[in-house]
């Protein structure tokens, strides 16, 4: 059986792009356009990972994690967090709210499917 990702992005050009490379590497694709959808889509059907955008309307990525954590959602599914931002403090905030990785933007294959070895999803 395929593992199952949410891709949560504003951009539906990067969500393009991570779909197609998930879908390479095996994975079944949702998508959300921010964090509340996201949370929507969590709640219909948890995924094994969720790929989450920092900048978004309506519910940032950081503002999704900690409402993941409060729903006490089981099993948690893992969370690469993706992002422009690059400061030592975003990345420590984004861990520090439940993330188990990091990758920046724009990310590759390989950059992707390490991080998602990393997290334990691959």
């Amino acid at each position: 059986m395929s593992k199952t990702c949410l891709v949560v992005d504003d951009s539906k050009v990067i969500r393009k792009v991570a779909r197609h490379i998930l879908e390479t590497l095996d994975f079944s694709v949702e998508e959300a356009g921010d964090g509340q959808e996201a949370l929507d889509a969590v709640a219909r059907s948890v995924p094994d990972v969720v790929l989450l955008d920092w900048n978004m309307p309506v519910m940032s990525g950081i503002e999704f994690l900690r409402a993941l954590g409060e729903r006490n959602v089981q099993p948690r599914p893992k969370v690469v967090f993706c992002t422009t931002e690059n400061g030592t403090a975003h990345i420590r905030a984004a861990l520090d709210a439940g993330a188990d990785e990091y990758v920046m933007k724009p990310f590759d294959r390989d950059t992707l499917a390490s991080k998602l070895q990393f997290a334990g999803v691959a």
